[in-house]
């Protein structure tokens, strides 16, 4: 069994009777909506960060690419 850790947050009354009314709709507890939203959360992150990386790896690959076929034409 996994081990589980409490806790606390602030958020506004809003936000909080938001999640009161999706809990209640979904049939789950709060803590298990708020543990697939933080999850998501992370997913949607590490899935932007690894995006951001490879777009900036492809502009380094063009950049390398046009370098060696510039110094290519020279020696040719």
């Amino acid at each position: 069994m996994k081990s589980k850790r409490k806790v606390s947050l602030t958020i506004d009354e809003s936000l909080y009777t938001d999640i009161e009314k999706a809990a209640k709709t979904l049939k789950m507890a709060k803590s298990q909506l708020a543990q697939q939203a933080f999850r998501l959360w992370l997913k949607e992150e590490t899935d932007a960060l690894m995006a951001k990386g490879y777009e900036e790896m492809a502009e380094e690959d063009n950049a390398f690419a046009d370098l060696t076929f510039q110094a290519q034409r020279e020696i040719l």
